[in-house]
């Protein structure tokens, strides 16, 4: 009978398949990756011998995993997922975002993408984390709009999750500006979640990146888009909350940043508002205040930011000039 361990035959293969049986963010698997290699790790879980770190019981739940599929099953399963067309990304390649490192044991153990990949390999500078409530204000959707289409202008990359709120607006605004953009999701790239965004999120995989640590075929679950936000964090140099709930994901994003090392900032809202009650928490706890894309560009985009001020002034002096000579037509 053909085992596990024979369908991988080299490291990415097996990486893959990791990827099929094994959720994401699970820190045993991850530290016995990096210590063994995806090849080895496979032969461990099939074997009898002590696993390194576990005790009896613990390791017997850990192999428990890789008994959820036959070999017949993942083998078919690779083969559809190679001829999906869908790119895979694994630490050592080229386009691999050495961001992810960061995570150490709870590095992804694979990137499925869909899209430009080279966006990736961007200095981590160049990516920006926008993300917030999902039942959004029309102010909230503004604010992120907004930053997201200056900050695009300034040839950063935007980084979201595809989600309906301040996540869509931002996709929506980078796209409509001309920039770049990516969406990390909690499902396969080839099943574009939540539907109502199903077109949004073919634009980005058209336009920009849609990523993704699960394999394609997979359903979004609570675990899934827990771990997401790890990623979501580690990805840019600065997470900025617009609008969230105290209890909300947008928050765990900030709280994994702020756990890497990252700038976090907030937009601050009406204090009548609950969806405002997260940025204020993460301003009461000294992340950064965001009013505008400058406060978020580094000191090297400072020209930019220059620029983005001076574009909101003629904006502002335009909208003046406008109504200025509605009035005088009116009186005349």
């Amino acid at each position: 009978m053909t085992i596990l361990s024979q369908v991988v035959q080299d490291e990415r293969t097996a990486r893959m398949a990791l990827s099929m049986l094994v959720e994401p963010d699970d820190a045993v698997t991850g530290r016995l990756l990096g210590e063994l290699g995806a090849l080895e790790l496979f032969r461990l879980a099939e074997g009898e011998d002590a696993v390194p770190g576990l005790r009896t019981v613990d390791a017997q739940v850990w192999r428990a995993q890789f008994q959820r599929s036959d070999a017949r099953t993942l083998e078919q399963n690779l083969v559809g997922a190679e001829r999906s067309g869908i790119g895979t990304l694994t630490p050592g390649d080229k386009e691999w975002p050495s961001a992810l490192d960061d995570l150490g044991d709870r590095r992804p153990y694979v990137l499925w993408t869909r899209g430009t990949t080279s966006f990736l390999a961007r200095p981590l500078n160049d990516l920006v984390t926008i993300t917030g409530a999902r039942a959004s204000t029309s102010y909230g959707e503004h604010v992120a709009g907004q930053l997201a289409s200056d900050l695009a202008s300034a040839e950063r990359i935007i980084v979201a999750g595809g989600a309906y709120g301040i996540e869509g607006a931002a996709h929506r605004a980078a796209l409509a500006s001309g920039g770049d953009t990516i969406a990390v999701v909690a499902n396969g790239v080839d099943r574009p979640y939540p539907m109502g965004h199903r077109e949004l999120l073919e634009r980005v995989a058209d336009l920009g990146l849609l990523v993704s640590e699960v394999p394609p075929g997979t359903v979004p679950t609570r675990h899934r888009f827990i771990a997401r936000t790890r990623l979501m964090a580690a990805l840019a140099a600065s997470t900025v909350v617009v609008e969230a709930g105290a209890r909300s994901g947008s928050m765990t994003v900030a709280r994994h940043a702020h756990e890497l090392g990252r700038a976090v900032g907030a937009v601050p809202g009406p204090v009548t508002s609950a969806t405002s009650a997260g940025p204020h928490q993460l301003l009461r706890d000294r992340a950064s205040l965001v009013t505008d894309a400058a406060d978020l560009l580094s000191p090297r985009g400072r020209d930019s930011a220059s620029a983005i001020r001076a574009s909101a002034a003629s904006r502002d002096s335009g909208r003046r000039s406008a109504a200025t000579a509605s009035m005088n037509a009116r009186a005349l």
